[in-house]
């Protein structure tokens, strides 16, 4: 039984990487500010769920309180981490840039020291495609060049990449940073999406449709995701003994047991036709509200999952209707009962 602790416990991925993790026997910390940026209603749903597990314990705190996080991690004395936790959202970054250098900056370098004081087997990291930013070069690749971030989210995500590359260089731990592309499914955030059109949709109002619909993403289902975080825990890199030893698609550093991983679906999807399948399972047509694109967006994602594939023999495959449907299923039972 490995010890594992989750920051970002209550939020979407994170209660999902805890159930899956718990599932498979690993004993779990969560490590959650359950912060108001949206509904803590919501995470306190997730974690009354996770809290049904034996293997389960919540410790409720902000990653930039440094006594709080040694404190927690002095009892648990984990031996892999899977860092979720972070300031989401790119157009938020606009309004309150300060609270991502907290989250983001401060409380991820408060996570590597964790690793290295324990001198973790993994520290697995989220990071993300908007890192990728003006890039134009896709499928969207690991070793692609990533210098022109279009918004503050993106660039503390790229930083967090930084640092967590120095930190794997010099105390030796093992670091895995994913990117994640757009994730959807059951438990989703409320200022994402599925939950904001549902929520227009269903009460007759106008959905918000950016760049006049002309956007392209790689959906990601959450439970695709998770499968590859799980997967990717059982394969830290190695620092190579030569660059020649690095495969030429492989993302793994010439000098520190770090590699960054993409996790996407591998498909460009129409924002035009995720809305066509919300409005298909939901039974309602959407009233739309065509707007010019928003500042610090990106037109299009796209992922090259290979790597992925390569390391782990697996490769997100949920189609986006059977995963709009899962939303959907969740959404009006979560709605009934709120």
């Amino acid at each position: 039984m490995r010890r594992v602790l989750v920051t970002g416990s209550a939020g979407f991925i994170g209660s999902f990487v805890c159930h899956a993790l718990l599932r498979q026997g690993d004993a779990v910390l969560g490590y959650d500010g359950v912060t108001d940026y949206y509904d803590p209603a919501l995470k306190r749903a997730r974690l009354a769920q996770l809290a049904r597990h034996n293997g389960f314990q919540a410790v409720e705190a902000r990653l930039e309180d440094t006594a709080s996080l040694e404190a927690a991690c002095e009892a648990f004395r984990p031996q892999v981490i899977v860092h979720l936790a972070a300031q989401p959202g790119v157009r938020y970054s606009i309004e309150n840039p300060r609270s991502y250098i907290d989250s983001n900056i401060v409380g991820s370098f408060n996570v590597l020291e964790i690793a290295r004081r324990y001198q973790v087997q993994h520290c697995l990291m989220a990071s993300t495609s908007s890192v990728y930013g003006a890039g134009r070069d896709m499928p969207y690749h690991e070793r692609q060049k990533c210098d022109t971030p279009m918004s503050l989210y993106a660039a503390t995500k790229k930083a967090c990449e930084a640092l967590a590359h120095s930190q794997a260089h010099l105390f030796g731990f093992p670091v895995t940073m994913f990117r994640f592309f757009t994730v959807y499914g059951p438990w989703g955030r409320p200022d994402m999406a599925l939950i904001k059109f549902s929520d227009a949709i269903m009460q007759g109002r106008p959905i918000d449709v950016y760049n006049h619909g002309d956007l392209y993403r790689d959906f990601t289902y959450v439970e695709d995701l998770v499968e590859g975080i799980r997967l990717l825990i059982d394969c830290p890199p190695q620092r190579p003994a030569a660059s020649e030893d690095i495969a030429n698609d492989d993302s793994l550093s010439p000098v520190a047991p770090y590699r960054v991983v993409n996790i996407g679906n591998s498909k460009q999807v129409h924002l035009m036709d995720f809305i066509a399948a919300l409005e298909r399972h939901l039974g309602v047509e959407a009233q739309k509200n065509f707007l010019p694109m928003q500042p610090g967006d990106v037109a299009a994602t796209w992922a090259d999952c290979r790597l992925l594939e390569r390391l782990t023999g697996y490769r997100p495959r949920t189609s986006l209707d059977e995963g709009v449907a899962r939303f959907v299923a969740w959404y009006r039972q979560y709605r009934a009962e709120t």
